[in-house]
């Protein structure tokens, strides 16, 4: 099994909606880019492989929301990833308040490699990190 990475944020004041939580489409923002760190970290440069002309493209998101954040939280997101066929990927992540270990939100996102024509291509590159 990979080994779980974490990201650390704090909630920005401009991120907070009319109701003085993180707004819903926020949270994509952040678990976007704990996904490209996460990728990072396993040695995978997304820009490198993009104009190497493979792209990992999301084509679904599932994101289940628990708890709001507020300006000023701090928390982690957590990525982990596995193989769900030879073309596609599913991330799983997690947002996890510091304070108090509760978790803000779970998410399952699904990607897929892809040639710059659209047609599915095998992406080993990411195969160490895989769960």
């Amino acid at each position: 099994m990979s080994e779980l990475h974490s990201i650390n944020f704090e909630v920005r004041d401009y991120e907070c909606d009319m109701q003085g939580i993180v707004n819903n489409s926020v949270y994509q923002n952040y678990i976007e880019h704990a996904r490209h760190k996460f990728l990072l970290a396993n040695n995978v440069d997304f820009a490198k492989i993009t104009k190497q002309g493979i792209h990992l493209v999301v084509m679904r998101a599932e994101l289940d929301f628990k708890k709001p954040l507020t300006s000023g939280d701090e928390f982690i997101v957590t990525t982990k990833a596995e193989r769900q066929s030879k073309f596609k990927f599913d991330f799983h992540q997690e947002i996890i308040r510091t304070s108090d270990k509760k978790v803000i939100l779970k998410a399952k996102i699904i990607a897929a490699s892809i040639t710059d024509k659209g047609k599915p291509v095998i992406f080993s590159g990411l195969d160490q990190a895989l769960i």
